[in-house]
């Protein structure tokens, strides 16, 4: 694997092991030598990150006021 995807086994050995310090290039690279280059799509999409979904509710406002002067007009 690490010979068609041109990279060192250490360097596959820590892919395998999900390291942080590895270049995503070579996280694609594998997964187009797998065939699952799709799979990239899913690895960055925010739906599948809850921890973040969390973080982005939490600053969402508690209460939403309208000041005196712009109070949304009757139609």
């Amino acid at each position: 694997m690490a010979e068609r995807a041109s990279i060192s086994r250490t360097t596959l050995n820590r892919i395998e092991k999900g390291n942080l310090g590895v270049a995503l290039g070579h996280y694609a690279i594998v997964l187009f030598c797998l065939g699952m280059i799709d799979r990239l799509g899913d690895i960055a999409d925010v739906r599948s990150d809850p921890l973040g979904l969390e973080l982005d509710e939490e600053r969402l406002p508690q209460r939403i006021r309208y000041q005196r002067n712009s109070k949304p007009s009757k139609t």
